[in-house]
């Protein structure tokens, strides 16, 4: 039986094998970003377009029955006899929501996909709590459900949040429609949501981001690929093969040539810029990763370009 892209790549057993100090150094810098305006419940770290009581100036405008005499700029008083408010920014929270993919079919390449989104998963969630944002982690498959863990906050909380991460394991299917419907109903405030995932689901992923969509959450679905998947010829898949599903052992025999190679990358391609095009009409955001690429220049530049970071 082939064993082509099964990953040989040990598994992190410590959080600084997620992240080390010189990664957490340059991710210091960086802030998770909003295309939308948020309105939290708590008077947080992150600032909006919302007008209320904070401690930034924005705007005046007249005095109207009714109004907070509290706000009253009464210098503009003694030279104009008129009653103006001041206006203030108001600070506001933001959630950074983030769902991982542990299906058994992401155990898979070199380097493995369940590896680099343990690694990119504790990056991201790491510049949430340096920059007290409220973050929350979920895994899902079908064997252990979806697992949660909620709102936390504050630089303290990355060793807690690095050990969920190691105590992940692969394990069945995504089920993902069904973790997907459950998150939504259990999504709390406005924020960010990043789903961890290769998104080849036998049950598709469209009705699992409708559940999704929307909702004052900007969304981006991070599509994970391994090389052996993205280039299987490059990698030494050729000749008479049986393959088995590594999720429910669904089992078929080719023979890999460089035509079928060909219709196999147009078909990935096709997959992708499908996957694309729902995500943009619905007003989430896809971008596809190669676990080849290094972390910090993933984190540093590429996300920062695509309007994840800043």
């Amino acid at each position: 039986m082939s064993t082509f892209g099964a990953s040989t790549e040990p598994r992190p057993s410590r959080v600084d094998e997620l992240i080390d100090g010189r990664l957490m150094a340059q991710l210091d810098r960086l802030d998770v970003m909003s295309r939308k305006i948020f309105a939290g419940k708590l008077q947080g770290e992150r600032r909006s377009k919302k007008r209320g009581q904070s401690v930034e100036f924005a705007d005046y405008r007249q005095y109207s029955h009714g109004d907070d005499l509290r706000f009253v700029d009464w210098n503009i008083y003694a030279r104009l006899d008129k009653l103006f408010l001041k206006m203030f920014l108001e600070e506001e929270d933001l959630s950074l929501l983030i769902a991982v993919d542990t299906s058994r079919s992401m155990d898979w390449g070199n380097p493995s996909k369940f590896v680099f989104n343990q690694k990119l998963a504790m990056a991201l969630r790491y510049i949430g709590l340096i920059n007290h944002n409220r973050v929350s982690l979920f895994s899902f498959n079908d064997e252990g459900g979806l697992l949660p863990l909620t709102n936390l906050r504050g630089r303290r909380r990355t060793q807690e949040m690095g050990q969920w991460l190691l105590d992940r394991e692969p394990a069945g299917g995504s089920d993902f429609t069904n973790a997907m419907r459950t998150i939504a109903l259990s999504r709390q405030g406005k924020g960010v949501m990043a789903i961890l995932s290769d998104f080849m689901f036998k049950e598709g992923y469209a009705d699992g981001l409708r559940y999704i969509a929307g909702g004052g959450y900007d969304t981006f679905c991070m599509q994970t690929l391994s090389p052996e998947e993205i280039d299987p010829g490059s990698h030494g898949l050729a000749g008479d093969l049986k393959l088995t599903d590594i999720e429910d052992d669904d089992r078929a025999e080719v023979t890999v040539n460089a035509a079928l190679l060909k219709r196999y990358q147009e078909r990935l391609q096709a997959y992708c810029d499908e996957l694309h095009e729902f995500c943009i009409g619905r007003g989430m955001m896809h971008v596809r990763l190669d676990t080849s690429m290094d972390m910090s220049d993933l984190l540093m530049d590429y996300l920062r370009k695509r309007g994840l970071l800043k």
